[in-house]
């Protein structure tokens, strides 16, 4: 049985088979050669609200065959307090797989463990694999190869969408530059567990700068100097400052991140032709100014669409 739970958890193989997949997907959308998915049902349980995740899950279930069915934790005893071990062993005899988006990635691994059905992170505090998966295939899409590029991500580096991309450069080997203030950097623990090694710190007139290696030539950078972070960059990336579950936090985190922004000053410390994406939704004028969001809008919502794409590669890489 396989799941998608994490790129943790993902092997460098899978993953390849996965974005070469997601070509295929695309280019054959509409008249894709099988449904493999044919008379299955499978469920959407979100404990989180969406629009791309939920629209691109859903389409694609039913390009691929599916009939599908949506549960809020609202619709369910899981927002009653039922154990996810309970709601997993019944989901399991009724539905042939689960698209899972809550907050802990516990839940998610426990409910992949009873449930006996393919199981997919849609998202968790901890990971968002599928998104990671998706910037990828856009990139390979538009530049070729990841392999030994540059990536630098800006803003909340302590979150799930920078986690992710910290294991998926260790296993694609590209380097990736976290550009955060120190607090919103992700912590050694997670370099470690992605691969890193010689994981070192270096004064700098801005702070230390954190760096590790893998055996697969990935690199991993930590940094507060923005400009340093973005010099001769492939892709410059970010996402909201105030994730969903911090809302509490906001005043304190708008202060802290501010200026750490993608701007036209920033962009042109990157290479000439990068490309600058958002998972979305976008708060212009924090992450992201409005004119850059503009002037690379094509690339941002070429990114959401392909949601849709890699992960129908994702379904099919499960159910084969």
């Amino acid at each position: 049985m396989k799941h998608l739970l994490s790129l943790e958890q993902l092997s460098r193989a899978d993953m390849g088979a996965i974005l070469a997949a997601s070509v295929v997907m695309k280019r054959q959308r509409g008249h894709h050669a099988s449904r493999p998915l044919e008379g299955q049902t499978w469920a959407l349980l979100f404990a989180k609200s969406s629009t791309r995740t939920r629209v691109s899950f859903e389409v694609g279930l039913r390009e691929l065959g599916a009939n599908v069915m949506f549960l809020s934790a609202a619709d369910i005893q899981l927002g009653r307090g039922e154990p996810i071990k309970d709601t997993a062993r019944v989901l399991g005899r009724m539905v042939h797989g689960v698209i899972f988006r809550t907050f802990a990635q516990a839940d998610v691994e426990e409910f992949a463990h009873y449930s006996g059905i393919p199981t997919i992170n849609a998202l968790t505090d901890e990971e968002h694999p599928c998104q990671i998966l998706t910037d990828i295939f856009t990139f390979q899409e538009q530049r070729g190869p990841i392999q030994g590029k540059i990536v630098t991500f800006v803003g909340d580096g302590a979150c799930n969408v920078p986690a992710s991309w910290v294991f998926a450069a260790a296993k694609l080997g590209f380097e990736l530059r976290i550009a955060a203030p120190k607090q919103f950097q992700p912590p050694l623990s997670l370099l470690e567990r992605a691969g890193f090694t010689h994981v070192h710190a270096q004064p700098s007139p801005v702070g230390e700068v954190i760096t590790g290696s893998a055996t697969t030539g990935g690199k991993i950078v930590l940094t507060a100097d923005l400009q340093a972070a973005a010099k001769g960059a492939h892709l410059l990336y970010t996402d909201v400052w105030v994730s969903m579950g911090k809302e509490a936090e906001a005043a304190e985190r708008i202060k802290v991140l501010a200026g750490y922004q993608i701007n036209a000053a920033l962009v042109r410390h990157a290479a000439p032709d990068a490309l600058v994406m958002h998972c979305l939704p976008a708060y212009r004028g924090k992450e992201i100014d409005d004119a850059t969001f503009e002037a690379h809008a094509q690339t941002i919502f070429d990114e959401a669409e392909n949601r849709l794409h890699t992960q129908k590669a994702i379904i099919a890489w499960l159910v084969a």
